[in-house]
């Protein structure tokens, strides 16, 4: 049994799963999205949550760990100087899972890993479009103003068969 035994293994060898998730890690922080199978993005989850958490020391250290994981140094720099500034208040949970469909192929269940916009431009774009509906009301449409002054046609009573 697989009592206590975290982690996917995924169907491949230790060093293939390794390689595997460097791949996914690198192209989520220099996407910012990417399209991958449900086990995956689970897993790609945790690590992407701890390469911020090294972006947020910003240490030389921490760098030189991310770069052990990351494998394109303009990405472990977008995660030093860009990333890690936007998440600096927030705890953990910086990627959004959202299951999209089944793959075509072999039905594989594919979801989109993203990671969080900052938390104030969620809230500025929220402010924003409350804010315009606040404002007042839309002018009247010409056309609905003509169909609300005209009035259907009185309905016919339904034949009825005689037999």
């Amino acid at each position: 049994m697989r009592h206590l035994k975290s982690g996917r293994k995924l169907n491949r060898s230790a060093s293939h799963r390794w390689a595997l998730m460097r791949n996914l890690v690198t192209s989520l922080f220099q996407h910012e999205r990417i399209r991958t199978t449900d086990p995956k993005a689970k897993e790609l989850r945790g690590l992407a949550d701890r390469v911020i958490g090294l972006g947020k020391q910003g240490t030389l250290h921490a760098r030189r760990q991310a770069l052990g994981i990351v494998q394109d140094e303009g990405v472990v720099r977008k995660i030093f100087d860009t990333l890690a500034p936007r998440f600096k208040d927030r705890p953990g949970g910086y990627t959004r899972i959202v299951k999209v469909g089944w793959r075509h192929g072999d039905n594989a269940s594919i979801s989109l890993i993203e990671l969080l916009p900052a938390e104030g431009a969620g809230k500025a774009k929220a402010e924003a479009s409350s804010g315009a509906k606040k404002r007042g009301k839309r002018p009247a449409q010409k056309g609905k103003e003509e169909t609300a002054k005209k009035k259907p046609a009185p309905r016919q009573p339904a034949k009825k068969a005689t037999a």
